[in-house]
């Protein structure tokens, strides 16, 4: 049980303010924040005790709740992570309902980061205000009663980078269903930009194109590449997610990553090419990068003249030149007008786009998860002017290491 289920009623709160040895007392005046503590609105008592996490200390919490009728409970010591569910227990122990207690921390927040020489009477105002404000909202606190709930035995991880990878395979290599969902076309993330990784200096590919191979062949993961989160709903352990896949307009069944479409494209050399960091270009159809997975081709719906301007030439040459008819602009239409297909088979948690064309056409599919790990990673800020990133001659560090990288656009 968490507890008994109380009536809500006046609000009498113990505060308990803890010296932890000289870990508070020595920056912080535990007795004056006690005291302080005593004469805040639904306070009923209020102490200061040497170690509140010890036995005496867990002690003094119980026989209040049970002789003065408390039932909220302030602690003010360390941080939760190390002894929340101490005193929640010791409330439990004594009959009151472990959800209506309540932490201050004042030692890593408050008397760890200030001076004891210099700043006592500025830590000890700072712990006033954090016990005022637990005692604040304890009072708000509403008995809780812990429940099991059944768990979707799936996960999804967002975000195709090292650590989404990594993620994705430990989950799958427990047996574990899991989608990984990255917005651009391949997988690799930031990693696959680099040369070589520090501190051993080792091939940054040597060590990512293994796993992202293993991770597309696994039997546990289903690799939605160019594709977005939009939604998630649900409660914990049962999450419905919704995931927009953007339309490849190449049919990733049929390419097999030739590249004859990209060398025919009537604007190659002329798009800017994100991988590069603008440093080279790239055509209107493209991969990111040789080792990229799944190495399937996608059109560039901002920049192909057929999807922009509805002509190229008297006919898309990529198209003509594809081998095997992978490429079809037949469903451009539903893009401008933004339809969506239904998900039904990512919600029996079968792999997205079996049987149907969703490379071929915007849809949604909706997940459903057990548990998210967020794997997004980090953006690069744009240097400002003012830093003489308006030169040529004046490069970020990914730039340079795309200059570096014996793969790059300088070769």
């Amino acid at each position: 049980m968490a507890g008994k289920e109380e009536e809500p009623r006046t609000p009498r709160v113990g505060v308990y303010v803890c010296h932890c040895g000289t870990n508070i007392a020595a920056t912080v005046a535990v007795e004056a924040v006690a005291e302080f503590a005593g004469g805040l609105p639904c306070v009923t008592v209020a102490r200061d005790y040497q170690y509140m996490c010890s036995e005496p200390g867990q002690e003094l919490i119980k026989r209040d709740i049970r002789k003065l009728g408390l039932n909220r409970v302030v602690v003010a010591s360390c941080s939760p992570r190390m002894h929340e569910q101490t005193f929640r227990n010791a409330c439990e122990e004594a009959g009151l309902n472990r959800y209506c207690f309540e932490m201050a921390n004042i030692r890593e927040q408050c008397a760890w980061v200030h001076s004891e020489r210099t700043e006592r009477a500025a830590a000890t105002e700072k712990a006033k205000d954090l016990v005022a404000a637990a005692v604040a909202r304890a009072a708000l606190l509403e008995p809780l009663a812990r429940k099991r709930v059944g768990v979707v035995p799936r996960a999804l991880v967002v975000g195709g980078g090292v650590s989404g990878i990594f993620a994705a395979l430990e989950i799958a290599d427990k047996g574990f269903e899991t989608f990984l969902v990255e917005r651009e076309p391949s997988v690799g993330g930031r990693m696959a930009q680099l040369d070589k990784t520090f501190p051993t200096l080792d091939c940054s590919a040597c060590i990512l194109t293994p796993k992202m191979v293993e991770l597309e062949r696994h039997k546990n993961i289903h690799l939605l590449t160019y594709s977005e989160v939009v939604e998630v709903g649900g409660y914990f352990g049962n999450y419905k997610v919704r995931v927009r896949r953007k339309p490849r307009f190449v049919d990733e069944r049929k390419c097999t990553g030739c590249g004859e479409c990209a060398e025919v494209c009537r604007l190659r050399g002329r798009v800017p090419n994100e991988f590069e960091e603008g440093l080279a270009k790239r055509s209107a159809i493209y991969v990111p990068f040789p080792q990229a997975v799944p190495l399937v081709y996608t059109v560039d719906a901002d920049h192909c003249l057929y999807l922009t301007k509805g002509k190229c030439g008297e006919s898309p040459s990529c198209a003509e030149a594809c081998p095997t008819d992978a490429i079809d602009f037949g469903q451009a239409g539903r893009r401008a007008g933004g339809s969506v297909g239904a998900g039904g088979g990512a919600r029996e948690g079968k792999g997205a786009g079996e049987g149907k064309k969703e490379e071929l056409e915007e849809v949604e599919l909706e997940l459903e998860v057990g548990t998210i790990v967020v794997a997004t990673g980090f953006e690069l800020l744009k240097p400002p002017k003012k830093f003489g990133y308006e030169y040529d001659e004046v490069l970020t560090g990914l730039e340079f290491e795309r200059l570096s990288v014996a793969s790059g656009p300088t070769g």
